[in-house]
């Protein structure tokens, strides 16, 4: 996870941590206008971020620099939160895979569930990097929060077991028998 995504995921834990605290209280008004004040900043920094993707979309140049955008993860989150990524989840889901570029391939998607089912494809049934399945589930997870938070929770399968090596080669000969 890179720096800016990782002060952006700090930042809104501490909006969420804030608008908490605020809750507790027990000040309903106060409470209340925190989150109305929240939900009025995200429609306006959606509408100047739909309107920077409308002009970009418009021009060839521009729309090359969009693509391009789409690999850093702090501006393909804002775009997802704000429904303006121009790709599909799958797609997303693709690109995050491809960032954290682990020994793993898409078995599945539930999209009505938001259930990522990920296939080791490392030989020998790890992950062929030396770390656990949690820690390869955790970089993997981390991607998808940035690129396709659609995915709420991910399984890791095992490699499928790999046929067994038949050795081919020639019989020892044996010698010849003399009557």
């Amino acid at each position: 996870m890179s720096a800016a995504t990782a002060g952006a995921r700090e930042t809104g834990l501490r909006v969420e941590e804030v608008l908490d605290r605020l809750a507790a209280s027990g000040d309903r008004e106060a409470a209340a206008a925190a989150e109305e004040l929240v939900r009025v900043l995200m429609e306006f920094y959606g509408s100047g971020l739909a309107r920077i993707v409308g002009r970009l979309g418009e021009d060839p140049a521009g729309s090359a620099a969009l693509a391009g955008l789409l690999d850093d993860e702090l501006v393909a989150g804002l775009l997802t939160l704000h429904d303006l990524h121009p790709e599909d989840v799958r797609t997303r889901i693709a690109r995050a895979l491809e960032a954290v570029r682990e020994p793993v391939e898409q078995a599945g998607f539930e999209e009505a569930t938001g259930l990522l089912r990920l296939r080791s494809t490392a030989t020998g049934g790890g992950c062929g990097c030396g770390d656990t399945a949690d820690a390869v589930r955790q970089r993997v997870e981390d991607a998808l929060a940035a690129f396709a938070p659609e995915v709420t929770s991910v399984e890791l399968e095992p490699a499928a077991p790999q046929p067994a090596l038949l050795q081919i080669g020639t019989r020892p000969q044996t010698p010849a028998r003399v009557s």
